[in-house]
């Protein structure tokens, strides 16, 4: 999925449509030469790409949101009956601003779409684990039929990122944090994981998130020494019966150097397309390309 002329195309949010075809929701960021994407916290917006498979072509049918006043960035698609959710990043580009998290909804992928007037509907808070952060969210409809969002979040005492959630009894909100937050959080061993994407399949909540500073090495017992925040990104995955409490992850998927035998970038912003209710493909951004990423067939899960 090349970016346009002068743009940086980041992550795949994937959806098939009803009649299957496949469609792409995804940032777009203005190129900024050597620094890539690093216009994203005040001009990134969301585009629509459409495909008849993974394979592409893909067509950009046109830009779902951008402002002046905000950033969008990081959607995340879902469906929930006859209606669709689009959750995403949402950032004031006024000065101090802090990233939070907002909230639209559609009949059809094609539009129009309704942002929420109240977004941010999640947003830092003084004196909670995401008194300094909340971003990159993932929406699911949970076992008793309620609404969650689970997001990064920071505290604001330490920079190590942690996952979150909120929840709501309507697709609009209110959302209410949990008051187990953070869910997850690695800061006492001084490492963090990001970009979680969170599901309810076959009674179990799942959520793969990418290991930004090397957990897997302190969960094996043998910590890697002095982590690079950003790092080499492999997947974790994790499970719960109750979406609250997790158990010890394990590995979902590697990098792009283990697949593809090319110089390693890091892999992030996992996404799984479904396929009559069954998980088909998981679609992953890659920092060291202006395409948007790559995807890797799901097989025989169990």
């Amino acid at each position: 999925m090349p970016a346009k002329e002068g743009w940086w195309n980041w992550g795949m949010a994937p959806i098939y449509d009803e009649h299957g075809r496949l469609h792409i929701f995804n940032s777009s960021i203005p190129y900024k030469g050597d620094e890539g994407m690093g216009y994203w916290q005040q001009k990134s917006i969301i585009n629509h790409y459409v495909a008849d498979s993974v394979e592409g072509p893909f067509e950009l049918l046109g830009t779902v949101f951008s402002s002046d006043q905000r950033t969008y960035h990081n959607p995340q698609i879902s469906k929930v009956g006859d209606t669709y959710v689009l959750v995403f990043l949402w950032k004031s580009v006024e000065s101090g601003s802090l990233q939070s998290i907002g909230i639209a909804t559609a009949k059809s992928l094609d539009g129009p779409w309704t942002e929420n007037p109240n977004n941010p509907i999640i947003r830092p808070t003084p004196g909670t684990p995401n008194a300094a952060h909340a971003s990159n969210p993932s929406f699911l409809v949970d076992r008793e039929g309620k609404y969650r969002i689970y997001y990064k979040s920071m505290s604001g005492r330490r920079a190590f990122r942690e996952i979150s959630m909120a929840i709501a009894d309507q697709i609009d909100g209110p959302y209410v944090d949990c008051p187990e937050n953070p869910l997850i959080s690695y800061q006492d061993d001084q490492r963090d994981i990001e970009d979680p994407y969170a599901f309810f399949y076959r009674d179990t909540y799942y959520m793969i998130v990418e290991d930004r500073m090397d957990v897997a090495s302190v969960l094996s017992g043998k910590p890697s020494l002095r982590p690079k925040p950003g790092g080499n990104r492999p997947g974790l995955l994790f499970n719960s019966k109750d979406g609250i409490h997790w158990e010890r992850p394990e590995f979902s998927y590697k990098t792009d150097a283990h697949y593809f035998g090319k110089e390693l970038s890091r892999s992030e912003r996992p996404h799984i397309l479904w396929k009559d209710g069954n998980p088909e493909y998981l679609f992953l951004a890659n920092h060291g390309s202006r395409e948007a990423g790559f995807y890797l067939k799901i097989e025989n899960w169990e």
